[in-house]
Formats: structure tokens, C-alpha cells, sequence
């Protein structure tokens, strides 16, 4: 009994010590702010969106010496056919395949749309112009690519 006494006494004291030595702690002894900090801001973070339609990394890499030969491609022969291989892509169509939208490097209908009509025109694409990279237009640009 004096054994289990002495324990309760122990524990009781450790709590009461611990809980009124937190609750008259001074500043001194509490934890400090923290401030959150962002590590990038929202303008500093570019997404790389990579569209390659099927094509493998040898054939990226073609599309990406024509379009830097052509048409404004700045970036790295990568085979990662991301938004400036699209930019460039589309300076071309709207050059020349009727592409009519922003100059922004996103693979949407329209700039599927123009690529279609050349690959129809050019490159054996049998299929609708109907804004979707189906395998009649991946096969098409395929065979560009393989030229």
C-alpha cells in the first residue's frame, strides 16, 4: 500500500509540476512564432506540360531541330515536346495551316485542328479535321517525324 501511495504521490507531483510549470511558464520559455514562408511564388513556377503525341524522344528531337531551324524554337533538343516546342508549333500553323488562336503552347482542338490539316495535306492523315489526336493523326506525324 505505502509503495502504491508513493507511486501516486510521484505521478501526481510530475503532473501538477508540469502542468502549472506550462501554465506560469514565462515568454522566455515558449516556443517561438513560426512564419510561414512560400518557397516559390506562383509566378516563379512554370508547369512543363509535355505533350509528344506518341512520339518517341528520337522523333521529339527531330520536330525540335525543324522547329528551331524555322520558327522561333529557343528551348533544348530534349525530345520532350513541352510548351515552347508548342509555341513554335503554332507560329508555324498559324503560318501556314490556318491556326487562329493564341500563341500559347497548350495542345488544344484548335492547334490539333491545324496540325491536321497539314499532316492531311502532306503527310498521309486520312481523318477529320476534328481537333482530337487520335492514332490517324499520331501515326501522321509519325511518319514527318520519320523523314
Amino acid at each position: 500500500m505505502r509503495t502504491m501511495t508513493k507511486t501516486f504521490v510521484g505521478v501526481a507531483t510530475v503532473i501538477a509540476f508540469a502542468g502549472g510549470g506550462l501554465a506560469t511558464a514565462g515568454t522566455g520559455f515558449a516556443a517561438t512564432e513560426r512564419t510561414a514562408r512560400p518557397v516559390a511564388s506562383a509566378e516563379s513556377v512554370t508547369v512543363l506540360a509535355v505533350e509528344n503525341l506518341g512520339l518517341n524522344s528520337t522523333q521529339a528531337k527531330k520536330l525540335q531541330r525543324d522547329l528551331k531551324a524555322n520558327w522561333g524554337y529557343t528551348g533544348a533538343i530534349d525530345g520532350q515536346l513541352g510548351t515552347e516546342s508548342w509555341k513554335a508549333m503554332q507560329r508555324f500553323l498559324r503560318a501556314h495551316w490556318g491556326y487562329n488562336d493564341t500563341i500559347d503552347g497548350i495542345v488544344g482542338p484548335n492547334t490539333v485542328k491545324a496540325l491536321q490539316r497539314w499532316l492531311k495535306a502532306n503527310w498521309g492523315y486520312t481523318g477529320a479535321i476534328d481537333g482530337h489526336a487520335g492514332e490517324g493523326t499520331r501515326a501522321a506525324l509519325k511518319r514527318y517525324c520519320n523523314s
